[in-house]
């Protein structure tokens, strides 16, 4: 007798939902690892700020691993202009908002968090590689997987739980409120964040394709690294 497939060792990680939420977990799971190395005994000298440097490479890998199987990342808008013109704009808007919006009860953040600080404790001049990396990070990889489970996972998911086979523009409207809501609840900046993600939202849903909303939060991510790194407003990292 045939098992089921999904039984088989190894399967779950072919699964859809699986596949597009797995590099977005073990991205999220380093902040973690970074809390609990700097509890450890004898690792009080450790940098942390090596462990994304480290992750980046992971993920990346990871990604490439699962790359065939994420189908909607070989899918282009048939209008380009998504791509061109309306993906740049709003990835530009939402970087405006969210350095507008980081006052009072909008901003969650710890008044006395550091935040991702790339420059030498000694001199005071940035660390090239670290800057690098985490800008290269936060502006290539963060948008792919963050895109691929928060909009093509997770927002097809609550419309019908056979999310593959639903078309970016059927996607609830309820699904995309909800989806902005935890998107945004996972940021410090938490009112920004639900409007990036009714504006990334958008964007799926209009243009048919995940690519414009990857390209919008790209240039959200890359504009405020290049900010963050002008301004030394590092706690935005």
């Amino acid at each position: 007798m045939v098992g089921d497939p999904m039984t088989e060792p190894g399967m779950y990680l072919s699964h859809p939902g699986v596949v597009r939420t797995l590099p977005f977990a073990v991205f999220v799971a380093f902040i973690l690892v970074a809390d609990l190395v700097q509890g450890v005994p004898g690792l009080a000298d450790f940098d942390p700020r090596y462990i994304y440097p480290f992750k980046v490479m992971l993920v990346t890998l990871l990604l490439a691993l699962l790359w065939r199987r994420m189908e909607e990342l070989r899918t282009l808008p048939a209008n380009r202009k998504w791509l061109w013109l309306w993906a740049p704009f709003v990835g530009l808007v939402v970087f405006v908002l969210w350095i507008n919006l980081d006052f009072g009860w909008l901003n969650l953040a710890d008044p006395d968090a550091p935040g991702y600080n790339p420059r030498d404790p000694e001199t005071g001049e940035l660390h090239w590689p670290l800057a690098l990396t985490r800008l290269a990070g936060s502006a290539l990889l963060v948008p792919i997987i963050e895109e691929l489970f928060w909009r093509s996972f997770l927002m097809r998911w609550i419309t019908q739980s056979d999310f593959l086979a639903l078309a970016p523009a059927a996607i609830s409207a309820k699904a995309m409120l909800v989806s902005s809501l935890i998107f945004g609840l996972e940021h410090t900046l938490w009112f920004a964040g639900i409007l990036a993600g009714l504006a990334y939202g958008w964007l799926y849903r209009a243009s048919g394709s995940l690519w414009p909303p990857i390209v919008a939060h790209g240039v959200t991510n890359g504009v405020l690294g290049l900010w963050v790194l002008g301004t030394g407003n590092w706690w935005y990292w």
